[in-house]
């Protein structure tokens, strides 16, 4: 057994193993179960779990950053083709791996070498939200060869699938007017058509809420 300050503690019984382990606040993990006899270690398991993670993490990483993936283009590239080249380049970088760009000249293409390098610059200036060049563009041979490597990632821009998919601001609900359903118009016109029925007092006129001359009943003619 080995402490959780790395001392060992040679072989003990599981029981007293556990009753350090308890003793100390700690747990008991086997870390080498085919071993003879099996090792454990005294550790905080929650803090041993998250240290094992992050170490594969970084063997991950270092694993990808050690692939190098080869993009071929060339001077006369259609633009639909250069678009997925690109896009395959920004996959590549976005998973921490670095990117050859070669261009290859056929034939009599060695003769205008520029149009090969405005290809390549401008393969260099789609890709550069996302990995940078590790030196300028070189003619060697009949190639250009060029090696990109990935930006770090508080400094790369996201894969441009990731930015599709991000979650819109939803826009403010409506205000719904409130109708009266066709049955109380109905209701209403079948009451006031009735027989008997009181006819409805003309809306009031608007002027003085107490008229003077609302209650004055005026005499029949009389001569002056």
């Amino acid at each position: 057994m080995i402490a959780d300050d790395g001392q060992q503690l040679g072989v003990l019984p599981l029981s007293d193993a556990i009753n350090i382990a308890r003793t100390r606040g700690v747990d008991l993990v086997e870390v080498a179960p085919n071993a003879t006899p099996p090792v454990c270690r005294l550790v905080d398991f929650g803090k041993y779990k998250y240290e094992q993670e992050k170490r594969q993490k970084e063997n991950r990483k270092q694993h990808h950053s050690n692939k190098v993936k080869e993009i071929q283009l060339s001077a006369t590239i259609d633009p639909h083709d250069f678009q997925t080249k690109l896009s395959h380049a920004i996959t590549f970088l976005c998973e921490d791996m670095k990117v050859k760009a070669s261009l290859r000249f056929r034939g009599r293409e060695m003769a205008h070498t520029e149009f090969g390098f405005q290809v390549v610059r401008k393969f260099l200036a789609e890709v550069a939200p996302w990995g940078h060049p590790d030196f300028e563009p070189k003619l060697n041979g009949r190639s250009i060869n060029v090696m990109i490597s990935p930006l770090a990632r508080n400094k790369r821009a996201k894969h441009p699938d990731e930015a599709q998919q991000a979650p819109k601001p939803s826009s403010p609900t409506p205000l719904i007017e409130v109708v009266p359903p066709p049955s109380a118009a109905r209701d209403s016109a079948t009451r006031d058509s009735a027989p008997g029925a009181k006819p409805a007092a003309p809306p009031r006129p608007q002027g003085f809420n107490n008229n003077p001359f609302d209650n004055l009943q005026l005499g029949g003619s009389s001569g002056s």
